[in-house]
């Protein structure tokens, strides 16, 4: 509540209180619609560099560890797949894949980040498909994509994750990979704090109740829900996917900047992300 990072989209949204709450998708999706509406000029003043989204190329930066796809490669062959981005934000993973030979397709719910896509497009560069929806109901057409990707995207912001592996492994070719980066659930039971008081384990692992924002009115403002490892493999077990791998991205020793709770301090003793990767068979 007291982030300076986030005071602008707070007031906006009247921010008054926090807590833990059961959510349904509508009111999950709404909160989550309005608050990156409302943050995203604060979110690209702040991680747009790093992300690439004002360059004319695009990036694919998969975490704030800095793993760079064109470096690690998780999604395999890219040129002339057609790939769908789910919560592509202002798109730039999905531009640096189009600039790679893909076909590429970007996602979100929210107007305000897709905007920002928009405006980066028309300075130059790939140009892809930006389509505002909910990652729990993907309006595409049964095995659309060789590829369904998503760099913190979606996931932890939607109520019924199920339901969005469900879509993904419909919208997903035979032999099609799905790779998606979250916060490592490890880190739902210490506070976001990148310094020492953020060491301290505070939350059980094993609640998932959602961390819940509200305004004065009790409506929701921002909304972030916790599965764990476990649940995680569970839901692509049961959309009918494959696990392949699970990445847990060290610190890198050159990196010394903070995003958020992420720090390197916290980064040498836990995982920040967890990047899991399935294919449907």
């Amino acid at each position: 509540m007291s982030d300076d990072r986030h005071a602008a989209a707070n007031s906006i949204l009247g921010t008054s209180g926090v807590g833990r709450a059961r959510v349904d998708s509508d009111t999950s999706d709404r909160a989550s619609r309005a608050w990156w509406d409302a943050d995203a000029e604060d979110y690209h003043r702040t991680h747009g560099d790093f992300l690439g989204v004002n360059s004319a190329e695009g990036e694919f930066v998969w975490c704030p560890e800095g793993l760079h796809e064109g470096d690690h490669h998780l999604l395999g062959d890219i040129v002339d797949k057609d790939i769908l981005e789910v919560g592509c934000g202002s798109a730039p993973c999905a531009r640096w894949l189009a600039g790679h030979g893909a076909r590429a397709v970007g996602l979100d719910i929210s107007m305000g980040m897709l905007a920002r896509g928009v405006d980066a497009m028309n300075t130059g560069g790939p140009r892809v498909p930006l389509i505002q929806a909910s990652a729990e109901l993907l309006p595409f057409a049964d095995e659309s994509f060789d590829i369904v990707c998503s760099a913190f995207g979606a996931v932890p912001f939607v109520a019924d994750s199920q339901q969005v592996m469900n879509e993904v492994a419909r919208v997903l070719r035979p032999g099609g990979k799905w790779v998606f980066a979250v916060n490592h659930p490890i880190r739902w039971i210490f506070p976001d704090d990148p310094g020492p008081k953020g060491l301290t384990a505070t939350l059980p692992y094993f609640d998932r109740t959602p961390y819940v924002e509200v305004d004065d009115n009790g409506v929701p403002t921002y909304v972030e829900h916790h599965r764990t490892i476990g649940d995680r493999v569970r839901e692509l077990v049961a959309a009918g996917l494959q696990v392949q791998d699970i990445i847990e991205p060290e610190w890198p020793e050159w990196l010394d900047r903070e995003w958020g709770q992420w720090s390197p301090l916290r980064g040498q003793l836990f995982p920040g992300t967890a990047i899991f990767s399935a294919v449907k068979p």
